[in-house]
């Protein structure tokens, strides 16, 4: 798909489970992004569920060509799974993405937002720096799997 110019109008909504297939073809096509078992239909349904409103999908002419995910546990957002199609990059459509993510995670009463990417995802590091995130190394992130499935 062509990248839009000015006649086509991108078309950004809430992400629903019915955006499932494409975007998870979208993240697999995304460098950066890995998906886990987490990220299977039960799951991704589970978690829109759990925090209504707050993840968003860009359209141009009825494809899905952009997605952004978030959550909260109550004190801090949690953001991830930002994507756009490689045509489609560079129009402010990301920032345009986290930018409703942001709002909608305000409008929650959640004034702080983590994310986490992958050390060799050197185009993330670039743009949430662009974005005013600022990267933490004050911190430590553990993870503890519980289970048998190392890819959860």
């Amino acid at each position: 798909m062509p990248p839009p110019n000015e006649s086509q109008l991108m078309h950004y909504r809430t992400m629903t489970i019915n955006d499932y297939d494409a975007a998870i073809a979208l993240w697999s096509e995304s460098e950066g992004v890995k998906i886990r078992d987490a990220d299977s239909r039960p799951g991704i349904e589970k978690y829109l569920l759990r925090n209504p409103g707050l993840s968003f999908v860009a359209e141009a002419e009825g494809e899905l060509v952009g997605t952004v995910m978030a959550g909260h546990d109550g004190k801090r957002g949690y953001v991830q799974h930002l994507s756009v199609l490689n045509s489609h990059r560079r129009l402010g459509i990301a920032t345009r993405l986290v930018n409703l993510c942001l709002e909608a995670l305000k409008n929650e009463g959640i004034q702080k937002s983590h994310l986490m990417i992958l050390p060799e995802n050197e185009a993330a590091q670039t743009f949430w720096a662009s974005q005013g995130w600022a990267y933490r190394s004050d911190i430590l992130l553990y993870s503890f799997v519980n289970g048998d499935n190392q890819n959860v």
